[in-house]
């Protein structure tokens, strides 16, 4: 596939904002308001169970809606053993969050602005040799207090639960957990046991994406009436 293809599908929220795969991150972004009526919500862990179950995609499209809705929004990709973002937004991955963890540059200097308004995105920075340590240090929770003070809303992009205990870190600093699960890639029992592993840390389940599901011909239908 093309890279621009690609990119289609990864930032269909922006390259083609009156699809109807758009409208439901529109809904999505709608039904996380609703999370907010008895505590805000505006900093926001997007997790998986495994691997390419489309967690990234999931977080970039949410960003771009939000700051759509002409909310000032940070896209943060704390997935420090393989990041994505960078690549949904042909940015540079030279610098990012890992060089401002360890001082190596200003946070100014580490974030990009991006072709949507009201977007920004800080991209992981070089991989290093000790992610969980880093997502776990307190110069990272300092981090996301000066992030919360400064953006309307937070997108966090990180690690699928069942890997590596990185989304366990985040998530208890962070508001509440958006979880993807990928149709026909996770089991039932894999996604009951992420589900255990976040409630034993105490973190707030906002939600769940079901993607990657095929839409029947009467559902096409209906959404190219609704939405074409």
């Amino acid at each position: 596939m093309a890279r621009t293809e690609q990119q289609t599908l990864q930032l269909i929220a922006q390259v083609s904002p009156k699809s109807a795969i758009t409208e439901m991150y529109r809904g999505l972004r709608t039904n996380l308001d609703f999370a907010s009526v008895d505590a805000k919500v505006k900093r926001i862990l997007v997790t998986s169970s495994l691997p390419g179950e489309g967690k990234t995609t999931t977080a970039c499209n949410l960003a771009v809606v939000e700051a759509q809705a002409g909310r000032r929004t940070l896209l943060l990709d704390a997935d420090l053993r393989k990041p994505m973002v960078h690549r949904n937004f042909s940015a540079s991955n030279a610098k990012g969050l890992t060089s401002v963890l360890i001082r190596q540059c200003s946070v100014e200097d580490a974030i990009q602005k991006t072709a949507v308004e009201n977007l920004e995105i800080l991209c992981s920075g070089p991989i290093p040799p000790n992610p969980l340590e880093m997502l776990g240090s307190q110069a990272m929770r300092s981090l996301l207090d000066q992030f919360a003070a400064t953006y309307d809303v937070l997108i966090v992009d990180s690690p699928p639960v069942l890997s590596v205990a990185d989304a366990k870190v985040l998530a208890s600093e962070l508001d509440g957990v958006l979880y993807v699960v990928g149709s026909g890639i996770v089991s039932r029992s894999a996604l009951r046991k992420a589900k255990e592993s976040l409630a034993v840390s105490g973190v707030r389940v906002l939600g769940a994406v079901f993607n990657n599901k095929r839409m029947t011909k009467a559902e096409r239908q209906y959404y190219y009436y609704q939405y074409e």
